[in-house]
């Protein structure tokens, strides 16, 4: 075995420790990208305090931090580490869209070297290469503004890159303003009818029903359970929301459903039940009477209303890629029906569950002009987005309004 190397005082020294002819002692070692490192003390312990408390900051990577040579990867799970108090579903979301569409190549690179321009060359690339929308993109740029800004503050770097990025996009025209349209009063009436009528996705109505005639937001259907229902006084009462996120760390890709509160404070509402949605509610108690009531427990909670034939609560991609099924196969019979009939086929897009809450806001935007009823019942923290819904409804209603005029008023 070799022998210890000694000090002066015949003390013996650790590995990289070393002690110069005028006493000075030296560590040496090695930084994350290979270049040597000297550390430098006039006695033994000053020196080991400073090994010791060089270990914990390579351990923390804060040398590389400090040093503005960690890269964007390093900087983002530094800042996720400091938001303990995000909800499990929106830590699950964030970590989930980083993941999949920055880490591997654009988080790689180093925070300093990242400007304006990357950003936004990155983000058009998200629209037009990986085909994103702007509303994703837009949800990506919500954890890499507030990273870049959490360098900014510990003076890693002078700017935030990402600043004004989204901004000039929204600015620009087409496709990548990420719009929601909603569904027209044909398409709307078409894909409902075709739904109570066909006997393989008939049970999809009431809560297609409900979706239409609330405007609630899908974890906000899910998570109903029946005593948030007043038959007597006809009002839901939304108090809460059920999201289905997958499991931080999980070895295996694992999700879970998890009872949150509603979006925003805001979403804590009631909301009064039309004719439609109180029979769809009676008609989904009546079948539940027959075959069996939901027996799930979410987080204590029990007793809700909507399940899939497996008992267990409706995961939303279950329930999009059913209304993907229903729309493929209506558009085919609604062509071949419309070509037999001789008239132009009444053709449904492609559309999700979030697009059901849109079609309600525009239908009650086209007959409510009080603003802050729509936003009430929507559950808008801000008003900006209940106006927006509000003009693209009014400019769709300018041509049926004016032809109401041409015919109503004879002075031509």
């Amino acid at each position: 075995m070799a022998k210890a190397r000694k000090d002066n005082k015949g003390r013996a020294l650790r590995k990289g420790e070393s002690q110069r002819a005028d006493s000075t002692y030296v560590y040496t070692y090695t930084d994350p990208f290979k270049k040597r490192r000297f550390v430098y003390a006039r006695d033994l312990q000053t020196l080991r305090e400073k090994e010791k408390a060089l270990v914990k900051d390579q351990l923390d990577g804060l040398d590389t931090y400090l040093a503005g040579k960690a890269t964007l990867n390093f900087v983002f799970d530094r800042y996720m580490s400091t938001k303990y108090d995000l909800r499990k579903s929106t830590r699950a979301n964030y970590t989930y869209m980083y993941d999949h569409y920055v880490r591997e190549g654009f988080g790689q690179r180093l925070i300093s070297e990242i400007r304006y321009s990357d950003v936004l060359y990155f983000y058009y690339y998200l629209l037009n290469e990986r085909h994103l929308q702007a509303n994703t993109v837009d949800t990506i740029h919500t954890v890499l503004h507030p990273t870049f800004q959490m360098a900014v503050r510990d003076e890693i770097i002078r700017n935030n890159p990402s600043e004004g990025v989204m901004a000039d996009i929204k600015r620009k025209a087409g496709k990548n303003k990420g719009i929601r349209h909603a569904l027209t009063l044909e398409q709307q009436r078409a894909f409902m009818n075709y739904t109570a009528n066909n006997p393989v996705f008939c049970h999809w109505h009431p809560l297609f029903t409900v979706l239409l005639g609330t405007g609630c937001r899908i974890g906000e259907v899910i998570g109903l359970r029946w005593e948030d229902l007043d038959f007597e006084k006809r009002v839901i009462s939304i108090n809460h929301s059920v999201v289905y996120y997958a499991l931080e760390g999980a070895e295996t890709r694992k999700s879970v459903f998890h009872v949150s509160l509603p979006k925003t404070a805001a979403g804590i509402r009631t909301i009064p039940m039309m004719d439609a949605v109180y029979d769809a509610f009676q008609e989904e108690y009546e079948a539940q009477k027959e075959n069996g009531f939901n027996s799930t427990i979410i987080d204590g909670m029990t007793g809700f209303i909507f399940c899939n034939r497996f008992g267990n609560l409706h995961n939303p991609q279950t329930i999009n890629r059913t209304i993907r099924r229903i729309l493929e196969t209506y558009n085919m019979e609604e062509t071949i029906r419309a070509k037999k009939e001789k008239r132009p086929p009444v053709i449904i897009p492609y559309f999700s569950c979030h697009h059901l809450r849109h079609t309600f806001c525009t239908r009650f935007c086209e007959q409510e002009t009080n603003l802050k009823v729509i936003q009430a019942v929507m559950g808008h923290a801000d008003i900006e987005t209940t106006m927006n819904i509000y003009a693209e409804a009014t400019e769709a209603k300018k041509k049926e309004a004016i032809e109401n005029l041409s015919h109503n008023l004879n002075v031509f």
